[in-house]
């Protein structure tokens, strides 16, 4: 049985840490036979959270910083009136408000918060400050002070609203922070609150659609079918112009050596030899260089 290369879209379950999901993932493959690869993930999800977790395997781990790097999109839930420390449903309540917003003014504020937007990240996260993890300082009492960065919300919606919650949808860049966004929201709108439930809609290419459960790949892997659910390594290359070579040019490349360029064949392209990856390449000029090699 051959080592399998390419990418699991796990559903990720409320209340299972992204690790944990990547490694109930490698006790599949290692229940169902498969040789160990490298395995990684395209995108933390917060056990809170729940659904679209690229999981990558073997050569395709070479492209999860693109992963990284993709436009997300989720659906969340804020709940008006309170607001705890660590922005979700999880944290101490820090504050409370009466205000509660009707429909029309929570959608006449949102397109103050789509675009590029500044936006400053909760206390409970994983970003360092000094060498440690906000998150760390921030259940150790301490204070704790980042800085804002640059995001941008690239669309954002009401799908429902009621008296305590308005649940919205949004299509966000790399490194937004939706409980960020659900706190700024409610004190435009002359309030407080927090996220009570956040689910993934969307990474980079990958949806629900082609999203299953990990109660689906466990009894994939009891039955040895779990490679039916494994998306080939370009599918998350969709977007990137294929550049056929010859079986030399493809040993070459494997190689790490410059290719001749084509002044009409520009920027990154994935090499390919027949139906086989061999690199991710740029064109520049009159040279092809590889940017990342596939061991296929």
């Amino acid at each position: 049985m051959s080592a399998l290369h390419g990418w699991i879209i796990l559903d990720k379950p409320y209340g299972l840490g992204s690790t944990q999901a990547v490694a109930a993932v490698k006790r599949c493959l290692r229940e169902a036979g498969y040789p160990k690869v490298k395995i990684g993930h395209g995108g933390t999800l917060d056990p809170l959270a729940s659904g679209v977790l690229p999981i990558a395997l073997g050569e395709a781990t070479k492209l999860a910083g693109r992963m990284l790097d993709s436009d997300k999109a989720y659906d969340f839930c804020v709940k008006f009136g309170e607001k705890t420390d660590t922005l979700d449903a999880e944290g101490v309540v820090i504050a409370t408000s009466d205000a509660r917003p009707a429909l029309a003014e929570v959608e006449a504020i949102l397109p103050r918060f789509t675009g590029p937007i500044e936006q400053m990240p909760p206390a409970y996260s994983a970003l360092k400050v000094d060498g440690r993890r906000a998150y760390d300082l921030a259940r150790a009492g301490e204070e704790v002070t980042l800085k804002t960065r640059a995001v941008t919300i690239h669309a954002l919606e009401v799908l429902a609203c009621d008296a305590e919650c308005v649940t919205l949808s949004a299509t966000v860049s790399k490194g937004t922070y939706i409980r960020s966004l659900a706190r700024d929201i409610a004190l435009a709108l002359g309030t407080v609150g927090h996220v009570t439930m956040l689910r993934r809609t969307k990474a980079g290419p990958f949806t629900l659609k082609s999203a299953i459960s990990l109660d689906k790949i466990t009894q994939a892997a009891k039955g040895r079918t779990i490679v039916q659910y494994v998306l080939p390594l370009t599918v998350g290359l969709d977007d990137i112009p294929a550049l056929p070579v010859t079986p030399d040019q493809a040993l070459a490349l494997r190689q790490g050596k410059v290719l001749a360029g084509d002044p009409r064949k520009q920027g990154l392209m994935l090499a390919t030899e027949g139906q086989t990856p061999i690199a991710l390449v740029e064109g520049s000029g009159l040279e092809i260089r590889v940017v990342r090699g596939f061991n296929l």
